[in-house]
């Protein structure tokens, strides 16, 4: 589902020309046609009665306690039915005039979407809202450390694939240096040396020696896998407590922040790393936007020719570059063994890395954005854990699927919008 744009041409041609083209794209109506039928089918055809869902505000040692917010299942369902219509309706005209679907529409039917669909799926029981949102910026905490680096490195021209492999190699060698050494800290410098070490043999490959970016990529994820499993039987599971068994960082309650209601439990009770993270999503994006350095990086990106006239190295701008990414990624992976599981295990990321990269084509090359789709994806994965919880309707296998199907939807959506840096997955051979 997406904000599809209508590109238009001028009304009228000077005499001897083409006639002028309108070109409309119907995803977003479209998407919001389908939307709006399922949630007919679902809150009607499969109703549940006239049930209440309550939705907890708030957590028992909050400093403010909120009230929870009551809805009944019939009324919610055909007040929310009913905007769907009206905004869908509203988008087949907006289309029809060749003009744009804004965004903001389409973040309103998606929340009146969602609203109704927890009513109608959590039907009779309590819905811990600042638990799902404050589990659902967990589950994205490595997703957005491997979003930023992933945007970093493409807006410089490498095509990373391997986020994968660096969350992978964060994780283990976060778990082993924290266990050996006893500190939780240089656990998380030594799972930045190992994603900066993965991208350096992205950098070397790719940039030096002109091999594809995407076969690099996968080869490496490959490689860290083989590597990172082999080295945990042979290492980790004889001797656990000795290397595997690290510290953990502890979430910390920033005094005030933390006891502003909703927000202040999700954002503000979390462990350094998330902490670490909000301040890398500032200074990448200020970097890249607002500095010389991320003017040289994105130059480099989309035409590294004209970079190179004015004096830019692009070989080592990219090379720098990548490893900063791989450093910011494998930081990320560190989330997995120090903040999260407190243990490496084999695969652990489960994917992470693919559905980081997602967010990074989503959200279009941009930190903010990107940050704001991995947000959305670790909510998908979230809610199938709260919704299991509640004892939801929805098949198990249907929730498995859930963060997937999220993900494609929104990628298959907002692909055809997103224009990648010119120069990404392109090696530069001097002339």
């Amino acid at each position: 589902m997406t904000a599809a744009p209508a590109t238009v041409a001028p009304a009228t041609a000077p005499e001897g020309t083409t006639s002028p083209i309108v070109v409309r794209s119907w995803k977003a109506p479209i998407g919001f046609a389908i939307f709006t039928v399922l949630a007919v089918v679902l809150f009607f055809a499969l109703g549940r009665g006239d049930q209440t869902t309550s939705f907890r505000l708030s957590e028992g040692r909050d400093a403010i306690q909120l009230p929870a917010l009551e809805l009944p299942l019939i009324a919610t369902s055909v007040v929310v039915t009913i905007l769907m219509v009206a905004i869908t309706v509203g988008a087949f005209l907006l289309v029809r005039a060749a003009r744009k679907v804004p965004l903001w529409l389409v973040t309103v039917f998606a929340v009146l979407f969602l609203a109704g669909f927890l009513t109608w799926a959590a039907a009779g029981a309590t819905v811990p809202l600042v638990g799902l949102l404050a589990g659902a910026l967990t589950v994205s905490t490595p997703l957005i450390f491997g979003s930023l680096g992933g945007v970093i490195s493409e807006r410089v021209g490498v095509v990373n694939i391997a986020i994968e492999g660096q969350l992978l190699g964060g994780a283990f060698m976060a778990a082993l240096v924290a266990s050996v050494t006893g500190n939780v800290w240089l656990g998380l410098i030594g799972a930045m040396v190992a994603g900066a070490l993965v991208s350096f043999v992205l950098a070397a490959f790719a940039i030096k020696y002109f091999v594809d970016q995407v076969i690099v990529g996968v080869v490496l994820n490959v490689l860290v896998l083989g590597l990172t499993s082999f080295l945990y039987s042979t290492v980790m599971v004889p001797n656990p407590d000795l290397f595997n068994s690290p510290a953990r960082f502890e979430r910390i309650a920033l005094p005030l922040l933390s006891d502003i209601p909703v927000l202040g439990p999700i954002l503000f009770r979390q462990t350094v790393i998330v902490y670490l993270m909000y301040i890398a999503i500032a200074l990448v994006w200020f970097g890249l936007f607002k500095t010389r350095w991320g003017l040289r990086l994105r130059a480099v990106g989309e035409h590294p020719t004209a970079a190179d006239t004015v004096g830019i190295n692009v070989r080592g701008t990219r090379f720098w570059n990548v490893l900063l990414a791989g450093a910011i990624v494998g930081g990320g992976g560190a989330f997995f063994t120090l903040a999260a599981i407190g243990s490496f295990g084999k695969d652990m990321t489960n994917g992470a890395g693919f559905i980081a990269l997602a967010a990074v084509i989503f959200g279009r090359w941009d930190p903010i954005r990107a940050t704001l789709a991995a947000l959305l994806f670790g909510f998908a994965t979230n809610l199938q854990s709260t919704l299991s919880i509640v004892g939801s309707p929805v098949p198990s296998e249907f929730m498995l699927m859930l963060p997937y199907v999220v993900t494609i939807v929104a990628v298959a959506g907002f692909v055809g919008l997103s224009r990648a840096p010119a120069a990404s997955g392109k090696p530069y051979i001097k002339a």
